[in-house]
């Protein structure tokens, strides 16, 4: 038998936080899956900051133009100016929950400048700002009696009528009714029912070798959305964080490009300034533009890395201001305030995502989707830096307002929802299985599908991803489910849809640059794939 809450959230990171708060507040029982501990998500890692508008000297046009610059033609205009306008008041409502931004001694606040800027105005909490946010929300949300945290719960499908047999996938008769979720810690899988269900899942930067980002980091929400027949826009539009750290044990550590706004500046390892060969702000470039930048240069060199130089930043100044970061630096054996470090590019944003409205409603009725799983418009072909958490505070308080419309009009729990069986499924005897294939995956994606891009790379990935999803797919049908494998399988249905994005766009625009297509065309389109229609 199927729990039933009024809304299903599926992550703990800022977007699913802010959207329980929300839906809490207005009084609706609200259950939140996170397949970790309710602190692990994208949000946490953030260091930069939440770029808004709260300074007289800076504007929302402004802002709006810094970010249609970045996107690269592909945003939509209405989106990005709803957001941005309705930053402030979110922000606002951030500090309500408890969220500390830094003040300077004037007691205003210390307002960061990031690449692709044109105004200091990212508000931050040192350089760990997604932390203190993640915080105050996880208090604000352990407060409220209406919210159920479901920690070590790690989504697996979502139940939808058509999954039901009730009618064709992607038909406006389907529906999402609840979703199946395994409980890492019992090894048992529950069925909650709802009539909204969000996603709010964050990236999937572990399709990648290299990557910025956390573990959980796994594209699941949008291999769900992708699996029930919701529409999945601009996948191709990959962002490579410019600058992570090199450490000698092969990890990759993020350095914030705020420490660039502050004045550090790359190096080749003849220690030649290079980014004002490549872009007239020069380290201040658009993310998209500096990451390929630092390739051209280690291909050019033949060198591994290039080098931050973050010495002229005061010494005394950036230690307190980067703390986190330095402390980082100087676990690796580095020390940032007094010598150059070693930096590469490593996967770190979706700008794509599933396809929403600026309410996240997707194409399939019931299921909404926020933060990075989501593709709003906001962002178009290259994220602008610190956008990220606007976007996601912004569309979380908006998408509840219509969440509370789908709940209205469907109060009653969905009958019928059938349990999980497992059938004659083993448990897994040759896991070997699962992580020779992660490990090919990841290197796969990696080497054709990064950061410079060709229509042969794209069709070998397709290829060898493909054989990889026969497998998983076979191993999934014939064992029962476990996180690694879960995990395998949604990062292997976005590897695929990364790739039938970029095979769709013949042009090179903002984060997707490809050999065959070097030119951008005169009218930005979006690429977008959804399932057919038919049956399950």
């Amino acid at each position: 038998m199927a729990t039933h809450f009024e809304a299903i959230i599926v992550g703990s990171g800022i977007g699913g936080l802010s959207f329980a708060l929300n839906l809490a507040r207005a009084g609706r029982s609200v259950a939140i899956v996170t397949k970790k501990t309710s602190s692990e998500s994208n949000t946490n890692w953030a260091q930069g900051g939440i770029a808004c508008v709260t300074d007289q000297t800076d504007d929302f046009a402004s802002h709006v133009q810094d970010t249609l610059t970045a996107g690269d033609g592909l945003c939509d205009l209405a989106a990005v100016r709803h957001i941005i306008e309705a930053g402030p008041a979110r922000v606002a409502e951030l500090i309500a929950w408890g969220v500390e931004f830094e003040n300077g001694a004037d007691g205003r606040p210390d307002l960061g400048r990031e690449g692709g800027h044109s105004r200091r105005r990212i508000l931050h909490a040192r350089d760990m700002t997604g932390r203190a946010i993640e915080s105050a929300l996880l208090r604000a949300v352990a407060a409220s009696p209406r919210v159920t945290m479901l920690e070590h719960h790690l989504a697996i499908d979502l139940i939808t009528r058509a999954k039901l047999g009730a009618c064709p996938v992607g038909t406006p008769e389907d529906r999402v009714l609840g979703i199946h979720v395994l409980d890492t810690r019992a090894a048992r899988v529950e069925t909650l029912s709802a009539a909204v269900v969000v996603l709010a899942t964050g990236g999937m930067g572990q399709v990648y070798q290299f990557t910025t980002n956390p573990d959980i980091a796994t594209g699941d929400g949008i291999a769900m959305a992708y699996r029930a027949g919701a529409e999945v826009r601009d996948m191709e539009m990959v962002q490579f964080h410019p600058t992570a750290l090199k450490a000698p044990d092969g990890g990759r550590a993020l350095i914030s490009e705020a420490v660039r706004g502050e004045g550090a500046v790359l190096l080749d390892l003849s220690r030649r300034a290079f980014m004002k060969d490549f872009h007239p702000l020069g380290d201040l470039a658009p993310r998209d533009i500096v990451a390929r930048a630092i390739d051209s240069v280690m291909k050019r060199d033949g060198v591994p890395h290039v080098l931050l130089d973050a010495t002229q930043v005061a010494s005394g100044h950036l230690p307190e201001r980067f703390p986190h970061i330095y402390e980082t630096c100087r676990k690796a054996g580095f020390d940032l305030a007094h010598e150059p470090v070693p930096v590469v590019p490593a996967a770190h944003y979706l700008c794509g995502g599933v396809a929403t409205d600026l309410h996240g409603r997707t194409s399939l009725p019931g299921l909404f989707a926020v933060g990075e799983a989501a593709c709003t418009g906001l962002h178009g072909a290259n994220r602008l830096a610190s956008n990220s958490l606007l976007e996601a505070v912004v569309l979380a308080h908006d998408g509840a307002a219509a969440a509370e419309g789908e709940i209205a009009r469907h109060p009653a729990p969905p009958a019928g929802l059938p349990a999980w069986i497992d059938g004659a499924a083993g448990d897994p005897d040759e896991r070997v299985v699962l992580t020779h294939n992660w490990d090919e995956l990841r290197r796969t994606m990696w080497d054709y599908v990064g950061i410079v891009r060709s229509t042969k790379r794209l069709q070998r990935a397709r290829t060898r991803i493909g054989t990889l999803g026969d497998e998983i797919r076979e191993y999934y049908w014939n064992f029962r489910v476990e996180p690694r494998l879960l995990e395998l399988r949604n990062l292997i249905q976005v590897a695929e849809l990364i790739i039938d994005c970029a095979l769709q766009r013949r042009e090179s625009r903002g984060l997707h640059f490809t050999l065959d297509y070097p030119a951008k065309q005169t009218e930005a389109r979006h690429t977008s794939v959804r399932r057919p229609q038919g049956r399950p």
